[in-house]
């Protein structure tokens, strides 16, 4: 009776709306647009029945998709909306499929009427979406039709339409799994043209699409997507890369061929491990564990021995690193063979995003492959020896962190196997960065334990300390990381350093020598004494005690290359000068090799920065070449074989340059309290020429030096030189009278009134009294100088001579008094004389 009453209600109601379909045919515009209006009034706001909707959609659905090609937008507008009412209240929509998929493919794919609005297509979109959802498997007859569309709409220049259209592409493939796969291909196309839209929420629609498309279809697909998704993972959309690891994640746990896909699904979803949006990270590691523990289960014959006696994390596991599950584990392992070289090769990329997302991806890897990765030990090196070559400093960061990893899985005896080869002969490699494989070492060394590289460490030190390695470049970023090495061997060995420190010293050395920043050169400082400390040494001191001798040795192989450019001169400053007192216990060693150093016959430039050394050290000879007191038995050689052959002239300002450094040094020794009056007579015939000779150079400060010299000369020997060796010495001194430099006269004449002092009773001066009155009058011509102060340091000059021979002087001052300019000084003088008679009366 109620089916019966509900066809009746249907047939008044269709009478009632014969008329308005009719309209609907009318070329009136208005007309097609009231009737429309009147048919929904009819149906929807009379609040029918379902059973009675039903039939008059049947009835009205041929005249409302007749509607969707109606000129007038409004019409078309409200034929859409009328449609999608009467899906969502008829009991049985999949009886509207027939007619209403052909006509929507009309309208949205095919060329001949496509719908121009964009608000329209929309709507006849969403229509699509809802039937999708109402009619489900229903529509696996129409998967043509619906994949044709489909494939026009996902490329909708709309972004709305092209959302939607995704939506209704994963709603579709799940409605239709059984048969979706024979044309889901047809979809990868547009949805990897939509992936890269501007719009981040229609990136993510197309991610989420393709998800569902990959799922329920091909597994060949999968290789058609894979490059697409993996750029979404440097997107700038936090939604979008969660998007990717859901998706990828998605694939892992239910894909049915997802085993042969293994090896490239999962770098994508272990590099959102590294995300830096927390809630991407925990998402990937909840995947991640999710996708080890169900593979665990499916493979749980195969891992039985595993599972049962599970291994032990290995010692020095990173701290703060949870360590993945069996599945995880096994899944990487099986694996790494066929992702390391894609891994290795994307560490190349001319993207610097890729490259820093390729360097985390191989540290998650190696925290995962444990000690298996020492199967690809030479793939992994020179993956990373690229990576900490980078400019990028998080490439560098991740390079070194996976280096460590590297130290903590793999034995010593077998990465420093292949590691240390390449650390000798970085140079002659083709790589553009030799401090890479350093940095590889010093980060493995840090990883390792001590344990297992107290084996191994005489190896280790030789290697570093290997002129190849240790002098190999001056660049600071080359010499912080053989400073990282030695760091790293000293925290992770302590006391076991002891073996090695010799060439450890070695390096750091070397490292203080050719440092140009302050910075590099204190860590190396700091390094030192750290090593001190391992070895409970008192001090560096005590260090260079301990190595002197080899250090001496060591510098001494290499001693007839040596030049101005050669580090093996700044490695020699370093340890004579931070050795303190201990160079006075090894002068034996170390003067042959000074001497050798300063022959005229060397690199003038390397001569000039050794003199400079030596006068450093003389200047505090008790606290280096003198510090036990054995400096005087050495000092005859050091004067005749060292210094005097350096005083000889040459042509240039180079040879200048040089006799000024060997005058300083000559200052230094006769000033520094190490050589005494006896000494210096012995070698004074040879000395005293020299420093004669250098009164004439064209350097102020040679001459100043030299007449310094001459009264240091006269202070220590000059009351037991000979009177032929005094009578040399003050016609050189009067020149410098005339000097241009007021401080070379000032010196000369402290010089004169000294020599004047060491006249002793030896000295015969009726012998030489033309010597004494030629110096009485040249005295006498520069007591009239325009200048008061130097007539005031010559009147002190005479007032000494005044004591050697008076009368001499006296004749002559008055000789002279009406000449001077002033003969006050001259009165003064004779006044001095005349009180020296009446005391010696």
């Amino acid at each position: 009776m109620e089916a019966g009453g509900d066809e009746r209600a249907a047939a008044e109601v269709l009478r009632a709306l014969a008329r308005h379909v009719n309209c609907l045919s009318e070329e009136s515009k208005a007309t097609r647009r009231r009737a429309l209006d009147a048919i929904r009034e009819e149906t929807f706001d009379s609040r029918l029945s379902s059973a009675v909707l039903q039939d008059v959609f049947a009835a009205l659905l041929r005249p409302l998709l007749k509607c969707l090609t109606d000129p007038m937008e409004r019409c078309r507008e409200s034929a859409v909306h009328m449609i999608a009412d009467f899906l969502r209240s008829v009991p049985r929509p999949e009886d509207s499929l027939p007619y209403l998929i052909p006509a929507l493919s009309q309208r949205l794919a095919g060329s001949d009427l496509p719908e121009p609005s964009e608000e329209l297509r929309l709507a006849m979109v969403e229509v699509l979406s809802l039937v999708v959802e109402v009619c489900g498997g229903r529509l696996a007859p129409y998967l043509d039709h619906m994949v044709r569309i489909l494939q026009r709409t996902i490329v909708d220049p709309f972004p709305e339409v092209k959302k939607e259209s995704c939506r209704c592409a994963v709603s579709f493939a799940k409605c239709v799994p059984d048969h979706f796969h024979m044309q889901s291909e047809s979809l990868v196309k547009p949805l990897m043209q939509t992936v890269c839209h501007q719009h981040f929420r229609v990136r993510l629609a197309a991610i989420e699409a393709t998800g569902a498309v990959v799922q329920y279809g091909t597994g060949r697909s999968v290789d058609d997507v894979l490059s697409h998704l993996a750029q979404r993972l440097f997107d700038d959309s936090p939604q979008v890369r969660k998007g990717v690891t859901q998706v990828v994640g998605g694939w892992l746990l239910h894909l049915r061929d997802r085993y042969s896909y293994f090896h490239k699904l999962i770098p994508l979803l272990l590099s959102g491990l590294d995300d830096k949006v927390p809630e991407i990270r925990l998402l990937a590691s909840d995947l991640w564990k999710q996708i080890g523990a169900q593979w665990e289960k499916e493979n749980e014959e195969d891992l039985k021995d595993k599972l049962d006696f599970p291994a032990s994390p290995p010692a020095r596991y990173p701290t703060g690193a949870e360590r993945p599950g069996l599945g995880c584990r096994e899944l990487v392992v099986r694996n790494l063979c066929k992702v390391l070289p894609a891994v290795s090769r994307d560490m190349t990329d001319w993207l610097v995003t890729t490259r820093v997302k390729s360097a985390q991806l191989l540290r998650v890897l190696l925290l995962h492959a444990e000690d298996h990765s020492t199967q690809h030990l030479g793939l992994l090196l020179s993956a990373l020896y690229r990576a900490c070559a980078d400019g990028e400093p998080g490439v560098v960061r991740s390079g070194l962190e996976s280096a460590e990893l590297i130290g903590t899985f793999v034995s010593p005896e077998v990465f420093l196997k292949l590691l240390l080869p390449h650390v000798e002969n970085s140079f002659s490699t083709s790589s553009s960065c030799p401090a890479a494989p350093l940095a590889v070492l010093s980060a493995a060394l840090r990883g390792s334990s001590g344990g297992a590289l107290r084996p191994h460490l005489g190896r280790v030190g030789d290697t570093l300390a290997h002129p190849d390695v240790c002098q190999g470049s001056q660049q600071a970023s080359y010499l912080q990381q053989l400073l990282a090495c030695v760091r790293a061997l000293l925290s992770t060995c302590d006391g076991d350093c002891e073996t090695i420190s010799l060439q450890l010293l070695q390096v750091l050395v070397t490292v203080q020598s050719a440092a140009g920043e302050p910075e590099l050169r204190e860590e190396a400082q700091e390094a030192l004494r750290t090593l001190c400390r391992v070895q409970a040494l008192d001090g560096e001191v005590e260090l260079y005690r301990q190595h002197m001798e080899q250090l001496l040795s060591w510098l001494s192989n290499g001693l007839p290359s040596w030049s101005s450019y050669s580090v093996q001169r700044l490695q020699l400053e370093v340890i004579v000068l931070q050795s303190g007192p201990v160079i006075g216990e090894f002068l034996p060693q170390l003067l042959p090799l000074l001497q050798a150093s300063v022959q005229p016959s060397r690199d003038p430039e390397m001569r000039l920065h050794i003199f400079i050394l030596l006068s450093k050290l003389l200047l505090d000879a008790s606290n280096t070449l003198d510090s036990q007191g054995r400096f005087s038995e050495h000092l005859v050689m050091f004067l005749l074989d060292l210094l005097l052959p350096n005083l000889v002239w040459h042509a240039g300002r180079t040879a200048g340059a040089i006799r000024a450094a060997a005058l300083s040094c000559l200052l230094a020794l006769l000033q520094g309290g190490a050589l005494t009056g006896e000494q210096l007579i012995a070698v004074e015939e040879k000395l005293t020429p020299q420093v004669l000779a250098c009164l004439d150079e064209d350097s102020q400060l040679s001459r100043l030096m030299a007449c310094r010299s001459l009264f240091a000369l006269l202070s220590l020997a000059g009351k037991h030189l000979r009177t032929d060796a005094l009578n040399k010495i003050y016609p050189e001194l009067l020149k410098r009278l005339d000097d241009s430099s007021e401080e070379v006269r000032a010196t000369a004449l402290k010089a004169l009134g000294l020599w004047l002092s060491c006249l002793g009773k030896d000295y015969d001066t009726q012998a030489c009294r033309p010597h004494l009155e030629f110096l009485f009058q040249q005295l006498l011509l520069h007591m009239d100088d325009p200048e008061s102060h130097v007539q005031e340091a010559v009147l002190d000059v005479l007032k000494t001579g005044s004591t050697v021979y008076p009368t001499l002087l006296s004749r002559e001052a008055e000789a002279v008094r009406d000449k001077h300019r002033s003969p006050a000084y001259c009165d003064r003088l004779l006044e001095h004389i005349r009180s020296l008679t009446q005391e010696s009366a």
